[in-house]
């Protein structure tokens, strides 16, 4: 008996059925979703996520690690050796090509963008036609900074800077002219930072001493607010790197999982002030370590200082 036509048929019932299948969803999430932008680092890809958790938009970024969406709504993000603006239709139509690792960006109230060159050791200011009007050398001259030299970098509405100096465990606020004027100490390796409203910084930690965290340190240096490697229950905090902080007092939190830790924990987190879990997100199939994030569903304009993030 020729059993090979049924084995045929069988296997094309088996195939049509599946493709009737409704398909499961690859994100895990806990609470009421937000729809929101991210970075995946070590996947070098940004997303557009909807408030279900699909990803609606990516596009191809080389170790991407810091991102914003601008009011016109186009994406402006870093890229390993620069940093571009892609519109929705991934029209590129603005972008800086550097000599050196870069892992900070922001859109200043002028319309020029700011860059913090990591393995350069310096923060310049780039006109849209791409000429650098401003250079701060955070080093010698002839001196570079090395990979781990600067994560995140911020512009502050007075001028001022904030550094992440990852390899050196500390926060360094630079004025205008460059000078150091306050150093916050973040031993287990700065990866970003921000000022809020009331004068505080907000700093998130990795992994360098084990001890990664997400605090608020008062212009006295007290320590006001944190949240501490395994202070919520169930969810163990790898390494932190970026964050916002909403207009509700909330904070997301993006917690990278890299360094041996893939799928280990949550990508996002959302606390309350008191520390309570309002919402976590994970995709483990789609991404890899998600190393920035900005919500679509808050709002502020981002180049005119009123997004902490």
């Amino acid at each position: 008996m020729n059993t090979r036509p049924l084995i045929l048929t069988l296997l094309l019932a088996v195939s049509v059925a599946a493709a009737d299948e409704p398909k499961e969803s690859r994100s895990v999430q806990t609470g009421q979703g937000h729809r929101f932008a991210c970075t995946d680092y070590s996947g070098s890809k940004v997303f557009i996520v909807n408030e279900a958790g699909e990803v609606e938009w990516e596009y191809r970024a080389d170790k991407c690690n810091d991102l914003w969406v601008l009011p016109n709504g186009n994406l402006l993000f870093n890229t390993r050796l620069g940093v571009l603006e892609v519109t929705r239709k991934k029209e590129v139509v603005f972008e800086y090509k550097s000599k050196g690792e870069v892992f900070a960006c922001q859109r200043l109230p002028n319309g020029n963008t700011f860059v913090g060159e990591c393995t350069l050791g310096r923060l310049i200011e780039i006109k849209p036609d791409g000429t650098i009007v401003k250079t701060i050398n955070l080093l010698p001259e002839g001196n570079k900074g090395g990979h781990a030299y600067i994560r995140n970098a911020r512009v502050l509405k007075n001028g001022h800077y904030l550094v992440c100096h990852y390899r050196e465990g500390v926060v360094k606020e630079y004025d205008p002219e460059g000078n150091v004027i306050r150093k916050i100490s973040a031993p287990s390796g700065p990866h970003s930072v921000a000022r809020l409203p009331n004068g505080n910084t907000i700093i998130a930690e990795g992994d360098k001493k084990k001890k990664p965290r997400i605090w608020e340190v008062d212009p006295k240096g007290n320590t006001v607010w944190s949240i501490e490697k395994n202070e919520i229950a169930g969810i163990e905090l790898k390494f932190m790197t970026g964050f916002q902080r909403l207009s509700n007092g909330n904070t997301v939190m993006s917690n990278w999982v890299g360094h041996g830790q893939y799928g280990k924990a949550p990508h996002i987190i959302e606390v309350t002030k008191d520390k309570k879990v309002l919402w976590t997100f994970q995709d483990h199939k789609t991404m890899r370590t998600v190393s920035s994030i900005y919500l679509l569903d808050e709002k502020g304009d981002p180049t005119q200082f009123e997004v902490i993030h």
